[in-house]
């Protein structure tokens, strides 16, 4: 990526990764340093999966979802991502990396100018933070 932050980016297959989709077939750009990782649901990310992405070489993860957490799919899917997000931005504060680097965002299939904003207002937060050190 050159010197560009890397972000990896979760996305619920049913809506925000839904919205991706959307957003290519639209013509709308996203960052090319954003990643997306299509999962069937946010209830799927698993909080190693996202250490791995920082260990891996990500400055920043990005996990995406339903529209809202009462909206998801799988009934609670929303919810555990959401707790398990919330906790680890409190493991990584205490492991001196900014909780900013991991974001959550609901965002439904038909929103993919959304998903566009959010990504960009992500990468700049990321870089105007700079690259993770390790």
């Amino acid at each position: 990526m050159g010197g560009k932050s890397v972000i990896i980016a979760f996305l619920c297959r049913w809506c925000a990764g839904a919205a991706a989709d959307l957003a290519g077939v639209s013509r709308l750009h996203y960052p090319a340093n954003v990643i997306p990782v299509i999962v069937p649901c946010t209830g799927r990310v698993t909080p190693r999966a996202i250490v791995e992405a920082f260990l891996n070489g990500a400055d920043g993860v990005f996990v995406g979802g339903c529209h809202t957490p009462s909206d998801c799919h799988y009934m609670s899917g929303n919810f555990k991502a959401f707790k398990r997000v919330y906790l680890l931005k409190k493991l990584l504060k205490q492991y001196g990396i900014e909780s900013e680097r991991l974001r959550i965002e609901w965002i439904s299939a038909t929103e993919s100018q959304k998903l566009v904003r959010v990504l960009e207002d992500f990468v700049k937060e990321i870089e105007g933070l700079g690259k993770l050190l390790r």
